[in-house]
């Protein structure tokens, strides 16, 4: 497991009696004349070119796979070592994975936007094959045997006169120090052994075993705990401090000042706790009050002057025809939480190298490691960040903080591990939360409901602030005796996008408008979670598919299939409604059927989502009865890694879309517990159904975030389909469903 790794390269080969691959006979041959000419390389191969970058084969007759990627519960290093496996012809046990070591692994950035599988596991497949391809070179020179005569089975290539030699044979201990050519075709679909298959995720035993260390609960030998006192609002500022008594507390080792950053380091987690709570008791503040209320955050959206409007796509209407009716409506989307289970928590030890060793549940260990050299003036060798697993990570939450912060606090005690783990409250008050939006659909429609123009405004502020090497982007090095300054942040562009991440409507269109009032300004910190805008244009796009459906009097999947030429978004849409039976589908009372699509980021995953619910028209409560998803992941390595995603996403977007919302007021926030930000409860899952759709051959697709906005849309769309109210503001909990069943007359 990558929490387990030497604390140096040179011992890391000595553990692994890694001899890796050698190549004493030089091999003129295409593969290293075409090297020479740079060619674009595919996936993540483009950025770590060298193989020995991301493969060892070592003496034990094992394979080591080195990824960027991290794991974060989606599966990701059973995947790659699926597809290592495959390209190698060795056994999957075979395949040891280390990953997010900034000291040894290639760096492929964040671990983010879906891209682990078509960057990653693309690169993998590539450079597994090309090594495969270069043995067997190897190994015809051996055996006086045409490469083409040869074969491999689990690592062992057997000539056709009998002869073998094994790929552990061929290593002669140097590295295998040649860039990647991506000239080596991987395997046919028709000869894969575990791509395609339901492999069981290497890093699930472990887990269930209680044996997996995950950062929250890793104790290495002389471990010091911290604790930090934070401000009581974003702009509050230290005049004062009981340093000199805290001092003296039981257990405390350090009280460490710098600024308006306070902390305390102690011999026992109890002790350190005790501690600042009487250090935040004496402390003084100055406070000011700037924020606008949760209530008032979508005024203030469309009230604030955009930094920046963005033309997302602009295409006039092809058709000279007035549009015989205007329809428009506009959708709202609050700000969440990650609301992680367990919190936000690291380790640092300043060695006496020099090198500070952080150990991180940091979705972008090398850029968070950048900037926390930035911040404590050190230089990006001398901070090697390792990946551990945490509880809870999808997007930018609190981990990269947390890693920033232990690293300050160790800075004070050299030579000794400090570990730092947020509260509770100051997890919820101090993450970086996804961003609320304001989006505007507005579409003239001709008598047949047929879209002549269709306008789409986003209102937004950012959804990127991650560390990016950049210390301003990290809590604490904003409260430091020299701040760091945040960085303005910025909004990306095509085709990842990011508060107009599917603000590009997949339908075809007569006119098509897409503008983005981009508002840097940030009320309350903000930053990526799971999907980022996708979540809320989806909402909005596929919500206001209904309303047009409704409005020309058709089916809502039948309108759906009228704008859409995509093959294989049709195909989606139309398997998830046969699976959810949506043409046998019997209307009760009370009950109703809805249906979303999207292709994620408009490159990755197709999904389509259908619910089922019931509404209590006493109370306002939405009971979702069943889900149904229909997903094109390209080619599927893994199913049952598939289905757990496109369910997760599911499932994390009904929390989302039925209960979540940080709530604020002019000065602090104010969701600080389970109680004032709640989650859905597992009693409140309906059960899931995914269908797969399996294309061999096709390049792999992300599927993480796919399901998360046409779950949001199916679920409004069923609400509207059983009570007759159309609700546009999320979330749909059972006082503001209530509210607009009141007003209608329906309770």
């Amino acid at each position: 497991m990558p929490n387990q790794l030497p604390t140096t390269r040179r011992s890391f080969l000595k553990t692994t009696g890694y001899l890796s691959l050698a190549f004493a006979i030089p091999l003129e041959s295409a593969l290293s004349q075409a090297a020479n000419a740079k060619p674009r390389l595919p996936g993540d191969l483009q950025n770590n070119r060298k193989l020995s970058a991301w493969l060892r084969v070592n003496a034990n007759q094992t394979v080591t796979l080195l990824v960027g990627k991290v794991e974060l519960g989606q599966g990701i290093l059973t995947a790659v070592s699926q597809v290592c496996a495959d390209e190698l012809d060795i056994d999957f046990q075979r395949v040891q994975v280390i990953s997010g070591d900034t000291a040894l692994v290639p760096n492929e950035g964040v671990t983010a936007g879906s891209f682990s599988m078509p960057y990653c596991a693309t690169a993998v497949q590539y450079a597994s094959a090309e090594v495969r391809s270069i043995l067997l070179e190897l190994a015809a020179e051996k055996l006086n045997q045409p490469v083409a005569s040869l074969s491999v089975q689990d690592g062992m290539i057997l000539g056709s006169n009998g002869t073998r030699i094994a790929y552990w044979d061929l290593v002669l201990g140097e590295s295998l120090n040649r860039e990647a050519t991506g000239l080596v075709k991987p395997k046919p679909p028709h000869q894969h052994r575990y791509i395609g298959q339901s492999v069981h995720r290497i890093d699930l035993t472990p887990k269930i075993l209680g044996e997996a260390k995950f950062v929250q609960e890793h104790r290495p030998t002389g471990l010091l705990f911290g604790h930090l006192v934070r401000p009581p609002t974003y702009a509050a500022k230290l005049l004062s401090a009981n340093v000199a008594s805290v001092q003296k507390m039981p257990g405390v080792v350090k009280v460490v000042r710098n600024g308006s950053f306070l902390g305390v380091i102690a011999k026992r987690e109890e002790q350190a706790l005790a501690a600042a709570n009487t250090l935040s008791a004496s402390a003084k503040w100055e406070v000011e009050k700037k924020l606008p209320t949760h209530e008032g955050i979508f005024d203030w959206l469309r009230s604030t002057k955009p930094n920046r409007v963005i033309e997302t796509k602009i295409q006039p209407r092809l058709s000279a025809e007035a549009s015989v009716k205007t329809i428009e409506a506009t959708y709202y989307r609050p700000y969440h939480m990650h609301a992680s289970i367990g919190t936000s928590a690291a380790i640092a030890t300043l060695g006496a190298d020099g090198v500070m060793l952080i150990q991180t549940h940091s979705q972008s260990v090398f850029e968070t490691g950048i900037a926390i050299a930035k911040m404590l003036g050190l230089e990006p060798s001398k901070v090697r960040c390792q990946h551990m697993q945490g509880a809870g990570c999808y997007g930018h939450n609190m981990a990269d903080d947390a890693a920033a912060d232990a690293a300050l606090l160790a800075m004070a005690v050299p030579g000794q591990p400090v570990r730092l783990q947020y509260t509770r409250e100051q997890e919820h008050k101090w993450e970086p939360y996804g961003s609320a939006m304001v989006i505007q659909t507005k579409a003239g429609v001709d008598a047949a409901g047929n879209v002549l123009d269709w306008d789409l405004q986003i209102w937004s502020t950012p959804h990127g602030t991650r560390p990016g090497g950049e210390p301003g982007n990290l809590v604490s090095a904003r409260y430091l005796e020299k701040p760091f300054a945040q960085p303005t942040p910025t909004n990306g562009g095509p085709p990842n996008y990011a508060a107009d991440r599917n603000g590009i409507a997949l339908y075809d269109f007569a006119g098509h408008q897409v503008l983005t009032h981009f508002i840097t300004d940030m009320p309350v910190r903000v930053s990526s979670t799971r999907g980022l805008g996708a979540y809320a244009n989806v909402f909005a796009i596929e919500s206001f598919m209904d309303e047009l459906a409704l409005a020309a009097n058709v089916d809502p999947l039948t309108y759906r299939l009228r704008f859409l030429k995509d093959e294989r978004a049709r195909d989606v849409l139309q398997k998830a409604a046969d699976k959810f039976g949506w043409n046998s589908w019997k209307h009760t009372p009370n009950r109703g059927r809805g249906i979303g699509f999207a292709r994620y980021k408009n490159i990755a995953g197709y999904c389509a989502v259908a619910l089922e619910v019931e509404v209590n028209l006493r109370n306002g409560r939405i009971r979702v009865i069943r889900a149904v998803a229909a997903a094109d992941s390209g080619h599927i390595v893994n199913p049952d890694g598939v289905s757990n995603q496109i369910e997760g996403g599911l499932i994390q977007s009904l929390s989302w879309s039925l209960k979540e919302e940080v709530k604020f007021d002019d000065t602090q926030i104010l969701s600080t517990d389970w109680n004032s930000y709640p989650i859905l409860t597992f009693s409140e899952i309906p059960p899931v159904e995914v269908v797969l759709v399996n294309r061999p051959g096709a390049p792999f697709l992300g599927t993480g975030e796919a399901s998360q906005g046409p779950t949001s849309a199916a679920l409004a769309n069923a609400v509207f389909d059983a009570t007759g109210v159309r609700f546009r503001r999320l979330p749909l909990t059972p006082e503001r469903v209530k509210q607009g069943l009141d007003k209608k007359g329906t309770a």
